[in-house]
């Protein structure tokens, strides 16, 4: 049962959004400008970060919510997106991305860890200014979006189904504009 009441009926940061359209409003528009504006990473690669963090953090929700936002952005891949959550070094992924993730990873612990020595073997795998960027702040604001989630004790169902379907969702119509 959530600390506060938000409609019963609607997991997550689903039911927090609905709860308060004012807060709901900005926050959708930053994942939708992080998650789905223009970016030199793909919107899958960068629902990996999310999913990463998120599972780094133990939010059940809003790990299994943006991972299958990845399956579905990255052509079904599930295998691709459980190996990143559980060994970013072994993923099936480009050294680029395997160096944002790195990053993300240290911002979702303590973001001056960060060192400059990251930044370079990031860029010199040709990440870019603008993808440090969006890497360290999707890390960060999935932090945020983690503890709002577990912070009111949101419902979290337990089934796959429910997950896919928010999954697919997030994958064809993105964050909108809360």
């Amino acid at each position: 049962m959530a600390h506060i009441a938000v409609p019963p009926d609607l997991p997550g940061i689903i039911g927090l959004l609905a709860y308060r359209p004012e807060t709901a409003r900005p926050l959708s528009e930053l994942a939708q400008v992080l998650l789905r504006g223009v970016s030199t990473l793909s919107a899958g690669e960068r629902e990996l970060i999310a999913a990463y963090v998120s599972h780094r953090n133990e939010c059940y929700f809003c790990s299994s919510s943006h991972s299958a936002a990845a399956k579905y952005l990255l052509d079904g891949n599930k295998a691709l997106v459980e190996a990143v959550k559980n060994n970013v070094g072994t993923a099936p992924v480009s050294e680029k991305l395997k160096a944002l993730l790195r990053i993300a990873g240290k911002v979702q612990m303590d973001g001056r860890t960060v060192t400059e020595t990251d930044v370079q073997q990031a860029r010199a795998l040709g990440a870019t200014d603008q993808e440090l960027h969006d890497t360290v702040l999707i890390a960060a604001a999935f932090c945020m979006y983690n503890r709002y989630v577990d912070g009111l004790a949101t419902w979290t169902p337990r089934e796959e189904a429910v997950y896919d379907s928010i999954g697919k969702r997030l994958a064809r119509e993105g964050y909108g504009k809360g």
